[in-house]
């Protein structure tokens, strides 16, 4: 009875774990959907508690660039990697359920043909996969650690699996056990010594504590390349980078416009540090840096499927394509134009290309507590940032169009969004 009770125990916890990770990493999928805000809720208030002590507010973090364009060939090989393995996972994991399930239908005993015949465990295998490819999609430290603890949750789960099917099938599923590998072919297992050690509580302890540390270290580690990858523009106390790598040519023209016009600016004070994003007007993701207007809110429009779709299977397409883009298809208009027919500022110039737009928008957040903070120290996990307001520019004229103040909040209010 109590073996049973264990066993249950340890399925639930399992199965709860894979849950929570899901339920983090489908996050991005819920931002952009019309019940984005019965989701947080419910979770707003815990991401609210990590943000608020330096030990935890790193969990709400990204260690991956998902607002701005991944600015090398390392980066953006790191974000079509996980919509690779995204779609491996799910075609994989899919695959094998129909086989174990079948099997149990028909009563064919052993699951050890197709991927069974070289792995004993290739649907969780999968569901691995399929978990790491979604923690670079939505790359929050607090997916990575969730999924560091599924991993570690499924490994036990599989070793208690062996040990039912070792007291139902003895001598059949030893010798299965002498020909396929756990997680991975034999022939690997043995290069990396995963058998060297017997299968004792040493063992279990050395690889579950090992997976949540790669798995940890791994985000540490790709946080601290995107830091360092990022071209920032800094000028007194206002740092700038670009949402789009090609407007690095242009950044620094931006940054003397607005050292010429602070006193224009009602919502920079000297005193205080600033960290600026440069992109197109109508950039789509603008509302994770500030609330600028309903545009922006992009769960009260009726795209989820449609950037969902583009978020797994165009990796940098859903940060390039503004919301006029989609609107310019749906009307038949030529997607070029698309910024003059739908143009946030109300441009109609018939010569102007998204292209060769002039026009961008600069969103400024403060640095709370940071003062002559500037370069990469602005994305910093010790710094709270809230949004201050946004300048639209004409970068050829240097014309500031309009200043505008926002609430400190985004468009998804108090939910602690990306950084980078």
């Amino acid at each position: 009875m109590r073996k049973a009770v264990y066993n249950l125990i340890k399925v639930i916890s399992a199965r709860a774990g894979v849950l929570v990770f899901f339920i983090m990493a489908f996050e991005v999928m819920i931002m952009v959907s019309p019940f984005a805000f019965f989701f947080y809720s419910v979770f707003s208030p815990f991401f609210n508690f990590l943000n608020r002590f330096s030990s935890t507010a790193w969990l709400t973090n990204f260690f991956l660039p998902h607002m701005i364009l991944p600015p090398t060939l390392f980066l953006k090989s790191v974000r079509i990697l996980g919509s690779i393995l995204f779609v491996i996972g799910v075609v994989t994991f899919i695959v094998c359920a129909c086989q174990v399930y079948i099997g149990k239908l028909f009563k064919w005993g052993i699951a050890n043909k197709g991927l069974y015949t070289y792995i004993r465990h290739p649907q969780y295998l999968a569901l691995g996969i399929w978990g790491a490819g979604m923690a670079i999609l939505w790359a929050r430290f607090i997916v990575l650690v969730t999924l560091g603890i599924m991993f570690v949750l499924y490994y036990f789960l599989a070793l208690d699996e062996e040990s039912r099917m070792n007291n139902l099938y003895s001598k059949s599923y030893k010798e299965y056990m002498k020909k396929t590998g756990m997680f991975f072919p034999k022939a690997i297992e043995n290069i990396i010594h995963l058998n060297a050690l017997q299968n004792t509580w040493v063992k279990k302890l050395a690889v579950s504590s090992g997976l949540f540390i790669i798995v940890l270290l791994a985000g540490v580690i790709l946080r601290y390349i995107t830091l360092s990858s990022i071209e920032y523009f800094a000028s007194q106390n206002v740092t700038l980078l670009s949402i789009l790598p090609e407007d690095n040519k242009i950044i620094s023209n931006v940054i003397k416009v607005i050292g010429q016009n602070k006193n224009k600016i009602n919502f920079i004070s000297n005193d205080k540090s600033y960290l600026g994003y440069l992109m197109p007007v109508d950039y789509i993701m603008q509302g994770m840096i500030a609330d600028t207007g309903e545009k922006s809110q992009l769960h009260k429009h009726h795209n989820t499927f449609v950037l969902i779709f583009d978020w797994v299977f165009h990796p940098f397409r859903h940060l390039r394509n503004p919301p006029s883009a989609q609107m310019a298809k749906m009307h038949g208009i030529d997607p070029i134009f698309a910024r003059r027919y739908h143009c946030p500022l109300n441009i109609d110039n018939p010569n102007m290309a998204c292209d060769t737009c002039p026009y961008r928008r600069v969103i400024l957040v403060e640095i709370v507590n940071g003062n002559s903070v500037s370069g990469s120290d602005s994305l910093s996990v010790k710094y709270k940032r809230i949004p201050a307001g946004y300048i639209d520019i004409n970068t050829t004229t240097g014309e500031i169009i309009s200043v505008n103040r926002v609430e400190e909040s985004t468009a998804w209010k108090d939910v602690p969004t990306p950084s980078i």
